[in-house]
């Protein structure tokens, strides 16, 4: 859970942001367009009313699921566009969903407290069930100079229900960091019940005093006791990673292995890593492509309905909100099935119902073809530095195909502007084995995301994306998701290219049904 760029805002004045309307030129209503599709949920406008300025818009933060009678709770970090001075931030909301397609609002859970209070703004945090009794412990943050002067910056605190709807928040409970751990980084409570181990844990993203990112675990036998002892941690980073903190950790069991899932945002290589070991506590093996997506699907955690396992984090947003902003903090929900291949590493696919949502056929109209290609029926041959621009997307889209290529760069160009050279490159490099998304502007091409193709073998890519709103959300081989944000994809043409020979079978867009 990182709370960075909007602490100032928040404390000193009434930040706030402009939100281009992309779909002015579009000549159709954006409601229409993605009425059918709430696969990528985001927080509704005026949740509040619409006299409230501060709940105008808002966005996704931290995920965190919780799973009971056949529902899945998302609760998340919301993040609102416009922020009064004075008032807190990152209250937690929910949605609930039975399928990962359709999802349905709850509105706030668990509001942020006064510029006195260890929860001003609030943070990560999990749900265990306990009894009747739900706990919900979640992070409090507060970096008020008259807050600070007696208090840490974060700390553990709780919240408890039950009904998963009202949440009262428990005044003198407070887990701060212990002897021998900074008390500025103490955040993103994950409580479960280890069964091994007959004991609740809970696992905190920490900093020991000289500032080395470890997961603490505290353990306790019964959360209503409010007593949690702290133990040793179960992972500090490695010398070689040197992570700064290890967000958002989750912990849990598939087959004969245990997965311990956390985010970093400040290395090279940022995102949604996993470890693997045959012990909750370690020692854990770092897998050859270590990252659950690429680096905008951040904060993402698990949640089990004792069949299937998913993966729940956010797709981050632009500012400015167009294809050539930077990254920043909160935006869509995004969810992934997790597979566990038979070597231990985890794979990631579609949920199930996804392809159900996107049941119309459309018509592949080729625009334009630039350099050598040739067409059989959905089918296409292209030669080195070949192009074919196909007429505009129109609605939410799941566009398919097969593309066999074995070196240079081939793929996919959405939200292109042909006359200005504008778009969004998504290729897949086997010589770089890897998959990159580029923002192309005027002749150049800006490296945007990228993502490791070293779990998926051979030179033959099945490639489903799936479009809604600006989330694209790539799938390949049932084996490696790749999430990104780009904006004003509909109403605007798309490409298939190739740098080196290559083939793309059978392509296909459907729109939601």
């Amino acid at each position: 859970m990182s709370i960075k760029k909007i602490y100032a805002a928040t404390v000193l004045a009434l930040a706030t942001f402009s939100c281009q309307n992309h779909d002015s030129d579009m000549g159709v209503n954006p409601e229409d367009i993605y009425s059918k599709t709430n696969i990528f949920p985001q927080p509704p406008n005026q949740w509040m009313g619409e006299n409230n300025p501060y709940y105008t818009e808002g966005y996704a933060g931290d995920v965190m699921p919780y799973y009971e009678n056949g529902k899945f709770h998302l609760f998340f970090l919301h993040d609102a566009k416009t922020k009064p001075a004075g008032e807190g931030f990152h209250d937690i909301h929910s949605f609930e969903t039975s399928n990962f397609t359709d999802f349905t609002y709850q509105g706030r859970q668990i509001p942020y407290g006064t510029s006195s209070e260890a929860d001003f703004g609030v943070g990560t945090g999990s749900l265990v069930k306990v009894g009747n009794t739900y706990y919900y412990y979640y992070t409090g943050h507060n970096e008020v100079a008259s807050f600070l002067s007696g208090n840490p910056r974060e700390s553990v605190l709780l919240a408890t229900s039950t009904d998963m709807k009202n949440w009262t928040k428990i005044r003198n409970f407070k887990i701060t960091a212990p002897a021998g751990y900074y008390d500025y980084e103490f955040r993103d409570p994950h409580v479960f019940f280890n069964s091994e181990d007959g004991k609740y844990w809970m696992l905190v993203s920490a900093q020991t005093s000289d500032k080395k990112a470890v997961v603490l675990k505290f353990t306790t036998t019964n959360p209503a006791t409010g007593n949690w002892t702290v133990e040793n941690p179960v992972y500090t980073t490695s010398s070689s990673e040197n992570y700064i903190m290890l967000e958002c950790p989750d912990l849990f069991k598939m087959g004969n292995y245990w997965y311990l899932v956390f985010s970093e945002n400040w290395s090279s290589n940022t995102g949604t890593h996993y470890r693997i070991s045959t012990s909750p506590n370690g020692p854990w093996t770092t897998p050859q492509n270590d990252r659950l997506d690429g680096s905008y699907f951040y904060a993402a955690k698990t949640v089990s309905d004792n069949i299937n396992r998913y993966l729940v984090g956010w797709t981050a947003r632009k500012t400015p909100e167009n294809n050539t902003g930077g990254k920043d903090w909160a935006g869509n929900i995004v969810a992934h099935r997790l597979v566990q291949n038979s070597d231990g590493t985890l794979a990631v696919k579609p949920v199930s119902g996804l392809p159900s949502v996107f049941g119309q056929n459309a018509v592949l109209t080729v625009d334009k073809i630039t350099g050598n290609a040739s067409q059989n029926g959905s089918s296409f041959t292209l030669s080195a530095n070949s192009q074919v621009t196909f007429s505009k997307l129109q609605k939410a889209n799941q566009i398919t195909f097969t593309l066999n290529a074995s070196a240079g760069k081939s793929g996919m160009i959405l939200a292109q502007d042909t006359d200005a050279g504008s778009g969004v490159k998504i290729a897949l490099e086997p010589g770089n084995n890897r998959i990159a998304a580029y923002v192309m502007n005027s002749g150049s091409e800006d490296l945007m995301n990228s993502y490791s193709l070293s779990s998926v073998s051979g030179t033959s890519y099945t490639v489903t994306a799936s479009i809604s709103n600006d989330v694209c959300v790539i799938y390949i081989n049932d084996k490696i998701a790749f999430t990104n944000r780009i904006y004003s994809i509909v109403n605007k043409k798309w490409s298939i290219f190739s740098s080196a020979e290559s083939s793309f079978s059978n392509i296909n867009i459907k729109n939601p049904n």
